[in-house]
């Protein structure tokens, strides 16, 4: 009966022993469960982070417009400080020489005219004057719409885009521009004392057939949310895993030990315990 007993007991510890997974396993599971919830969270801040720079912006464009900064600030301007913010400045354009830089809006595919203007301090901001389609590319088309004289410009503050665009770079020596980059184009077109930004001039600033202003367009994904509950929801997946599988050796229902062994029929100490008129006789244990 000792015998018989120390079986049963090794047979359940293999069985709950066998249900529990390898200890790396449980290290690396409780590791990537707190990862994932570390993202959740990050996911959380970012979204509080976007709503509060969506809403900066916001007032930004719709406050009244300020002048430039002045020189003396150019050094610490920023996009975190002053992107998109509604600004004004007067001067005369240099339409001799303006940049095309590639673009596509609501108006179709075409060009930005990026033109400078000599302030009477006589520092320089290069002005996106707006879009033009293709076939308006070569200024000859549009002389009608360039200003000659004394101008006020209103419109967005905008930092300078190095580099290129996506997946396209400035190839400045061939004239083909992807992206808005003040310090390149200054450099192609000698300009000095250029101010590290540019403006993107509203509509109110086209005149006759020049560019179409008040293209900029103002948008900032926010789908934070949606990845901090994908995050959360692939944590929560796991940890049930987790559980599901400590479960099924922690908490599965044991048999309870009986003291009665089955023996072979006709055996010293054979047991017997069917009951009823063809039962056979219980025999003491000696």
């Amino acid at each position: 009966m000792n015998e018989t007993r120390t079986v049963t007991s090794e047979a359940n510890g293999t069985r709950s022993n066998a249900a529990r997974p390898p200890l790396w396993l449980t290290i690396l599971s409780l590791t990537a469960i707190a990862l994932l919830i570390a993202l959740g969270v990050w996911q959380i801040e970012r979204r509080a982070w976007k709503l509060a720079l969506i809403d900066r912006v916001e007032q930004r464009v719709h406050a009244p417009a300020q002048p430039i900064p002045s020189p003396a600030a150019w050094p610490t301007v920023s996009a975190a400080n002053d992107e998109y913010r509604h600004v004004s400045v007067s001067g005369r354009f240099l339409h001799d020489r303006e940049t095309l830089a590639q673009a596509v809006t609501e108006e179709g595919p075409g060009y930005w005219v990026l033109t400078p203007l000599r302030r009477d301090d006589g520092t320089l901001v290069l002005v996106n004057r707006g879009f033009v389609p293709s076939d308006r590319r070569d200024a000859s088309t549009r002389w009608d719409g360039n200003p000659q004289g004394q101008v006020e410009i209103t419109g967005l503050l905008r930092v300078t885009e190095p580099k290129g665009g996506f997946l396209r770079n400035n190839v400045p020596e061939h004239n083909r521009w992807y992206s808005r980059d003040v310090a390149a184009i200054a450099t192609a077109r000698g300009l000095d004392h250029v101010a590290p930004f540019f403006i993107d001039a509203d509509a109110r600033s086209q005149s006759g057939s020049g560019p179409i202003g008040g293209l900029t367009v103002i948008s900032f994904p926010n789908n934070h949310l949606i990845y901090a509950l994908t995050w959360f929801a692939l944590a929560f997946m796991l940890a049930g895993r987790l559980f599901v599988t400590f479960g099924g050796g922690l908490f599965r229902r044991k048999e309870p030990w009986s003291g009665f062994a089955h023996e072979a029929a006709g055996g010293l100490d054979a047991v017997a315990r069917r009951t009823g008129s063809d039962a056979g006789t219980i025999g003491e244990p000696t």
